[in-house]
């Protein structure tokens, strides 16, 4: 039994991991036919059902941080998921527009202290990002412990953008043989916020995109 999850029903080999447990919510009812909630131990909500195309699909929240994100993918791993793709928001570091979806390339963790850079699975993240095209650009990100206050000076890298969980989804993954791949909405530039409703709008073409991807046409 995994540590964290308490499934109480079927998770799908294929899953939509987002940090807040309302963007799940979201994409449960823009996505599944008939979601059924699939855990709401430690207040991680998770959904789980068929899309449009029959393609089975779990999405799942993994709360705030690389830590958390780790771990809860650590274990839906145990419990059968395969493949995943991130669904996550991003703060503006470099060459990136308030509202754009960012397919992230590389990410890296502290380039001045480590410079290797954790990767998605390419076959994937290549498919992610045709699923988006043309509105999307590839990127390289750095992941976090916080983004507020952001930092004094910038990465080491060129870095488009910042977030708190893609580097550790991508080691993890890359340990567990989970196929993964992230797609960011950049929330924040400069002073700016995206507001809740292009919020809404963005995650919903970033998971329709994935759940593309999973549940491709014949």
């Amino acid at each position: 039994m995994p540590k964290r999850l308490r499934p109480t029903a079927a998770i799908a080999p294929d899953a939509i991991l987002v940090g807040d447990p309302g963007r799940a919510l979201m994409l449960a009812q823009e996505l599944l036919e008939a979601p059924k909630m699939s855990n709401h131990a430690r207040g991680l909500w998770g959904y789980g059902g068929e899309t449009s195309r029959g393609g089975r699909l779990t999405i799942q929240a993994t709360g705030m941080g690389g830590p958390s994100a780790a771990l809860v993918l650590e274990d839906l791993a145990e419990l059968g998921v395969r493949r995943a793709i991130r669904v996550g928001t991003c703060t503006a570091i470099g060459p990136a527009r308030l509202g754009e979806l960012l397919v992230v390339e590389r990410a890296y963790f502290d380039p001045e202290r480590d410079p290797r850079a954790q990767l998605p699975d390419s076959t994937l993240s290549s498919a992610v990002a045709n699923a988006l095209a043309p509105v999307v650009r590839e990127s390289a990100i750095v992941s976090l412990d916080s983004l507020h206050p952001p930092a004094a000076e910038p990465p080491a890298v060129a870095a488009a953008a910042a977030d708190m969980q893609t580097a550790a989804l991508f080691a993890v993954a890359s340990r567990l043989g989970v196929a993964m791949a992230a797609t960011l909405i950049v929330a924040h530039a400069g002073p700016d916020d995206l507001d809740d409703d292009g919020l809404a709008d963005a995650g919903k073409r970033a998971g329709g995109a994935a759940a593309a991807v999973f549940s491709p046409s014949t």
